[in-house]
């Protein structure tokens, strides 16, 4: 049998940096909070809940003080910072460098232009670092996440599109067309301004994904079930490799059967640890083929 973990899966940079931070602090320390899961994998936010890492939501961050907390790779929106201030609160900032930057480009931005200029975020709501990205508007951005969100934009005034840096390069670039068709349409084009701000690093694993995916007989996709990445990974796959099956947990592979002939190709989101994917071959290895 023959099983391949794609080597270019698992944690992307700001990931990894985060998780770093978060080891060297416990090495010292028995206790660190963290703003949110520090990452969208529940495996991974659970062998650091072991090591002293206790996740908290918003709520329970408001009512901390005279402590640590830890802001993860997503990144956090102004308020935050206040509050920790407020609250005589020691941040961690582990914000990806990355995001850190569109963050400071839209402040930039809105602070020059106020309500003269629409900022467009492109991103999925809710999310943590679109919550992050809007807060640099103070909240008077346009979050794009579906086409009934264009509704929102007026077309009579002058507009600039950002990103989510974790979004579809080709989904980005279809929404950008059609705002520039509304633009065009008001003969106001000129008005309309879009930024490129998708990280390659995380955008280039599509095209990656899908050959790896088409190479192999059948396709483990390993990811949290609340990671955007990750779905949108495993929708790569299963148009590449209809056999293509996700797994959030170790257990769930013992629903699969295995051929000895088989190739066997595992891979995951930037949100996935690769030893959970180690595991996991390990797991089939272990497990004995069953015939169809």
């Amino acid at each position: 049998m023959n099983i391949t973990i794609d080597k270019d899966s698992g944690f992307c940079f700001g990931v990894i940096n985060a998780i770093r931070t978060a080891e060297e602090y416990l090495s010292q320390h028995q206790h660190l909070y963290c703003l949110g899961d520090i990452v969208h994998n529940n495996e991974e936010v659970s062998r650091l809940a072991a090591k002293g890492l206790e996740v908290v939501s918003n709520e329970q961050f408001a009512k901390l003080h005279d402590t640590t907390v830890l802001i993860r790779a997503h990144g956090e929106p102004p308020e935050t910072y206040q509050l920790a201030k407020q609250n005589n609160i020691t941040l961690i900032d582990a914000t990806c460098p990355v995001v850190l930057h569109l963050q400071q480009n839209i402040k930039k931005e809105y602070e020059n232009c106020g309500e003269e200029r629409q900022i467009l975020i492109f991103g999925k709501k809710g999310h943590a670092e679109v919550t992050g990205l809007h807060g640099q508007t103070q909240r008077n951005g346009i979050v794009i996440s579906s086409a009934e969100d264009l509704d929102l934009i007026d077309y009579t005034k002058p507009a600039s599109l950002y990103s989510q840096t974790t979004q579809s390069l080709e989904d980005y670039y279809q929404l950008i067309d059609t705002i520039k068709q509304g633009y065009t349409a008001m003969e106001h084009e000129e008005m309309f301004e879009y930024h490129d701000t998708i990280c390659r690093l995380v955008a280039n694993r599509a095209k990656h994904i899908q050959e790896f995916a088409s190479q192999h007989n059948i396709i483990l996709f390993v990811s949290g079930e609340k990671s955007s990445n990750g779905l949108y990974l495993f929708d790569i796959c299963k148009q590449s490799n209809p056999r293509s099956f996700f797994i959030s947990r170790i257990e769930q592979v013992q629903q699969y059967q295995f051929l000895p002939h088989e190739s066997i190709g595992i891979c995951g989101a930037t949100s996935t640890p690769m030893w959970l994917m180690e595991q996991i071959k390990q797991v089939i290895l272990n497990s004995t083929p069953c015939e169809k």
